[in-house]
């Protein structure tokens, strides 16, 4: 990918992860365009699959993770950017629910 051609998708300014539109291997660059017009990137630090989020700005233990300006979860620990998050690292407002 190009700079000109992101990888991941953000929505919003506040959002703190982005949707991958390709799988991505360690290493790999995740880029992503910016609410104003930016383009920012940073490193993958695991493989992730197409589709799933991955953390574009670190994310702290109890800290809000945010995605298309809505607040998704909860971090259960320390996220860095260019990290998978899923239900390993994110846990739900709802009671029971694991389903991020």
């Amino acid at each position: 990918m190009t700079r000109e051609n992101p990888n991941a998708l953000v929505i919003d300014p506040r959002d703190s992860v982005a949707m991958l539109l390709a799988p991505i291997d360690p290493g790999g660059v995740i880029i992503w365009r910016a609410a104003d017009g930016s383009v920012t990137s940073c490193a993958a630090r695991e493989a992730i699959a197409a589709y799933h989020k991955v953390a574009v700005r670190a994310v702290r233990t109890g800290e809000a993770v945010v995605k298309y300006g809505a607040d998704i979860g909860i971090a259960t620990r320390d996220i860095p950017a260019g990290a998978h998050v899923h239900r390993h690292n994110l846990c739900s407002k709802g009671a029971d629910s694991h389903d991020v």
